[in-house]
């Protein structure tokens, strides 16, 4: 008999069978089956994730398979949590469009995988890193609703933050 899975059900019913060490990397998993099962798992064990879709719960699992020997900061060491650098595979990994991209980051919010969310937030924040406004409006799709006084003026005010 083969050891017992966790069963990650994604919001569109689709089922992902993973090793508990995996499920595990997620801190809202890893509660639930220890609660659930306090004398470890006997049997598989279903864990649903309403907020999550399949296309996007695969990509997370795949990333908790990837890193399910990986030793994370802790989440109390903030400093060492927010310098360390996003590693290679982990670029490669979040190099989806935009919209995976963010998905990625709610389901790891969701799923409480800290690790994930802050390299999906690097990303972004190298994505924004020395734009301009204008870019930073065409790169996300934000419609400029001031008009050119207004936006002179707060320029104007916010002269003080610019790098010269």
């Amino acid at each position: 008999m083969s050891a017992p899975k966790v069963i990650v059900i994604s919001s569109d019913d689709e089922k992902f069978p993973v090793d508990p060490k995996v499920a595990e990397k997620s801190l809202l998993m890893k509660n639930m089956i220890n609660d659930l099962n306090p004398d470890g798992l006997q049997e598989d064990f279903e864990i649903p994730t309403p907020n999550v879709r399949a296309n996007v719960l695969a990509k997370v699992l795949e990333w908790c398979e990837h890193h399910k020997n990986t030793i994370f900061p802790d989440d109390d060491d903030d400093d060492a949590r927010k310098s360390a650098p996003v590693e290679e595979w982990d670029k490669n990994f979040l190099k989806v469009d935009q919209e995976m991209l963010y998905e990625i980051m709610l389901a790891a919010n969701y799923l409480n995988i800290r690790p994930l969310l802050d390299a999906g937030c690097k990303m972004v924040a190298e994505m924004i890193k020395g734009k301009s406004p204008e870019e930073l409006r065409r790169i996300f799709n934000i419609v400029n609703d001031f008009s050119p006084e207004e936006e002179a003026a707060i320029r104007r005010e916010n002269e003080w933050a610019e790098d010269r």
